[in-house]
């Protein structure tokens, strides 16, 4: 399968470039898909240090995609909607979303390997096949996979574009002058604890997130973030570079006494709006707030 993209940027290298237009596409499998010879500028192909002017045209080569190895399993999945091409489920708290160290297995990808068969697409590789963008662990609600790879690079152009639109809720520690307001700081890597990420003015990629007050408890404030990028982590580095971080978040700092309720951070992936990769039909899909967080918001209003 041939996709042609157009660079915009000058002096960005093509592995980046990649890994930012198609944002279902990993840096490493970016990396793989030009050491391999796969990405081609005016019929060469391109290294993964190239630089990049504005106006190239680059042409990808994707492969088809390897049997999968990861066995699929059947894990109960929240469908929400489900056609030939996508599949969007409500993720519950501390289900992981493909395997990894110390997971490599009972993830949302061996879950949708026995829902959907081989029916997934394969641009992310054999341990993420289908995913397009993902979620925490211990973050529930909406996410959506691709069934073939038309499909998948449709999203993916999406996500690049800002199109497909992505509404959270949080409960946050502390309170707000402002009812509503955007965020934008670059996210990158932690320096030192790979497994965080922080906000980085120097090597971060720029992260954008709007916020709406919904609701205002004593120490406590429920909110609606709207994510216009998607980086890794994005709402809780966010929030606790405003000093206020998600309730229950054990990396960024946020505080769980006193809320036995919480099965994971505060935040839910509430609603999801795209267009239909074949049909480009407007869709959107949203889901109730699981019990945990219901069970947070009671416990809140009875601090008032």
């Amino acid at each position: 399968m041939n996709v042609t993209l157009t660079a915009g940027t000058a002096g960005q290298r093509a592995d980046q470039f990649l890994a930012a237009a198609l944002d279902g596409l990993t840096r490493s499998a970016a990396q793989k898909l030009l050491e391999e010879g796969r990405v081609l500028r005016g019929g060469k192909a391109l290294k993964k240090n190239d630089r990049l002017q504005p106006g190239d045209v680059l042409t990808l080569c994707i492969p088809d995609p390897s049997p999968v190895e990861i066995l699929p399993q059947e894990i109960p999945l929240d469908v929400v909607y489900e056609d030939g091409d996508v599949i969007v489920v409500n993720k519950p708290v501390g289900l992981v979303v493909h395997p990894a160290p110390g997971h490599p297995d009972g993830t949302l990808v061996n879950a949708l390997l026995y829902h959907c068969g081989q029916s997934l697409s394969g641009i992310n590789g054999q341990l993420r096949p289908g995913i397009v963008h993902r979620i925490d662990r211990d973050t529930s609600g909406l996410i959506i996979a691709a069934k073939n790879d038309m499909a998948h690079l449709a999203l993916a152009q999406q996500l690049q574009d800002h199109s497909l639109y992505r509404e959270y809720e949080a409960v946050v520690v502390g309170n707000f002058r402002e009812d509503q307001g955007t965020i934008s700081l670059p996210i990158a890597r932690h320096p030192t604890d790979r497994k965080k990420m922080a906000v980085n003015h120097l090597s971060g990629r720029p992260a954008v997130t709007h916020w709406t007050v919904l609701a205002r408890y004593p120490g406590y404030t429920h909110l609606q973030c709207r994510l216009e990028t998607g980086r890794t982590h994005q709402i809780r580095v966010h929030m606790a570079a405003l000093g206020h971080p998600v309730l229950g978040d054990p990396v960024y700092g946020g505080v769980r006494k006193g809320f036995p309720e919480l099965a994971g951070q505060c935040l839910h992936a509430r609603r999801l709006t795209f267009r239909h990769p074949r049909t480009g039909e407007r869709i959107t899909l949203s889901c109730p707030l699981p019990d945990y967080f219901q069970a947070v918001l009671t416990r809140c209003a009875r601090l008032v």
